[in-house]
């Protein structure tokens, strides 16, 4: 694997570094790396690891928005120009197996606590349709190895999430056995499980195979911390702009700085068949193309899937990107609001960001972890906030919605005795004369609604355009519904 690759090179950097005598601070004029200068340490770095499953996509400006007609009326996506940091992004949607490979690890890692596993279990009833026999796909879809290799489906956004950090957490823990730092250690079991952020912050024990050497003349041996750059950051869902920016994947498009055709869908063209000399007429994704004709007709299956396909199938777009349109539609990480567009940052725009800060002793220290092995976080007090500029800035879930006052507006008396966090989850936008069974007003928009993209094979092919946009409550999954993962580049924007 290229990450492990990559291991080599910072070994290799490391002991270059140490072979060429001390490098000086530009500072102070001490030397880096001396334990007899205090031994701060500065290592040369090769740039990040190209994680599991993953594909650089280098960032760039582009219209982010509605490119074709908006048929539904909803207006909730006007073009506007921003920019979108390099970043990586999965090759495929996450398959069966890999959803399978996870439920695993949960079952033998969490034995006494049993509800980790059933809460994660994908909800394999959204297959059902009325006056339609899809109990086959009921039984079958998720666990038969005919679909192994085909994207999972009835996972939620807060199950994809939680997948996500899952994994963050698998790929560290094999860096780090790579390194020899740690063993392999097949028998963790509840909060001895491996976990990224627990490690970081020294809560972390496991089967050490060594630690590394510290040059602090008061310590003998210390962890891997960030500063070392070996851990990769957390895999996690993409923002929206990514994903957009990553299924038009413009870079096929441009010459020097110009783009001489925008694309409607993923690939070029205005068209859903394949443009090829040797493929020309073959369906670039599967949907469905009218009433009723999910695959066309027996003797020359246009598609070849009535539902969905196996996730490398058709042809991936300039970025090698698979099934950017077509076959399940993908979560990202965004909250929706139909207004977005109108205040989002021009530098990668996101909106969702609720903050919250690790749970600390009266000394500073990271307190222990939970029965799951995971940091404890905390929401952020009043006491906390009001005199920090930045945390004014940071719960904008609802910023400028229209009906709440942002949180650039706070003042003392408004939350007293309350935290940012919980006033803002608790607001919802466009109240409707519908009322939950608790008496309560309900909204289809609130801060639970969560934005998905790209089109299925059950939908018609607008929805494969990558600017059209729809939501769902991050509780809720459907049967073509999946996603992929994404995770931030740090540095240098290019591979260069």
């Amino acid at each position: 694997m290229k990450y492990k690759s990559n291991l080599i090179l910072i070994i290799l950097g490391t002991l270059f570094l140490a072979s060429c005598g001390y490098k000086q601070s530009a500072t102070t004029g001490w030397n880096y790396n001396d334990s007899k200068n205090g031994g701060f340490e500065y290592r040369a770095y090769p740039g990040q690891q190209t994680g599991p499953g993953l594909v650089f996509i280098e960032g760039g400006s582009f219209a982010m928005g509605r490119v074709e007609q908006d048929v539904v009326y909803d207006w909730d996506n006007i073009p506007r120009r921003v920019t979108v940091p390099s970043f990586y992004m999965d090759m495929t949607e996450v398959r069966n197996i890999d959803y399978l490979e996870y439920l695993y690890w949960l079952t033998r890692v969490f034995i006494d606590y049993p509800s980790v596993y059933k809460n994660a279990l994908p909800d394999t009833l959204v297959w059902r349709r009325t006056l339609a026999y899809n109990e086959p796909y009921v039984v079958n879809y998720f666990r038969h190895p005919a679909y192994r290799e085909y994207p999972v489906v009835g996972v939620s956004w807060k199950q994809a999430d939680q997948f996500t950090l899952w994994r963050t957490d698998r790929v560290n823990e094999d860096i780090l056995i790579n390194y020899n730092i740690l063993q392999v250690n097949p028998d963790q079991i509840g909060e001895e499980n491996f976990n990224s952020e627990a490690y970081l912050a020294g809560q972390y024990e496991g089967l050490v195979k060594r630690n590394l050497e510290d040059l602090n003349p008061n310590m003998d041996e210390r962890k891997v911390k960030m500063e070392d750059g070996i851990l990769l950051p957390r895999y996690r869902l993409p923002t929206e702009a990514e994903w957009e920016y990553a299924a038009l994947a413009l870079v096929g498009n441009s010459v020097d700085e110009r783009i001489y055709d925008r694309k409607l869908y993923p690939w070029n063209g205005h068209y859903v068949r394949n443009d090829g000399q040797k493929d020309r007429g073959f369906m670039n994704a599967n949907y469905s193309r009218g009433r009723g004709d999910m695959m066309g007709v027996a003797g020359n299956l246009n598609d070849h899937a009535n539902i969905t396909e196996q996730v490398i199938s058709y042809w991936p777009n300039d970025y090698g990107l698979y099934c950017m349109a077509g076959n399940v539609n993908e979560w990202v990480m965004d909250v929706y609001r139909p207004m977005s567009f109108e205040v989002a940052e021009e530098h990668n725009p996101f909106r969702g960001n609720v903050y919250k800060t690790q749970l600390r002793d009266e000394e500073g220290i990271v307190a222990d972890k939970d029965t799951l092995g995971k940091i404890i976080w905390r929401e952020v007090t009043l006491d906390e906030a009001i005199d920090r500029r930045n945390y004014k800035k940071s719960d904008n879930i609802n910023f400028l919605d229209g009906d709440f006052e942002s949180s650039l507006q706070v003042t003392a008396d408004e939350y007293t005795n309350e935290t940012l966090s919980a006033r803002h989850s608790s607001q919802e936008m466009y109240r409707t004369a519908r009322t939950r069974r608790d008496g309560e007003t309900a909204s289809m928009i609130n801060d639970r609604a969560r934005v998905y993209k790209g089109g299925s094979w059950d939908d018609r092919a607008y929805w494969m355009v990558p600017g059209t946009r729809r939501f769902l409550d991050e509780n809720e999954s459907d049967y073509d519904l999946g996603f992929r993962c994404a995770m931030t580049r740090v540095g240098s924007p290019t591979l260069d």
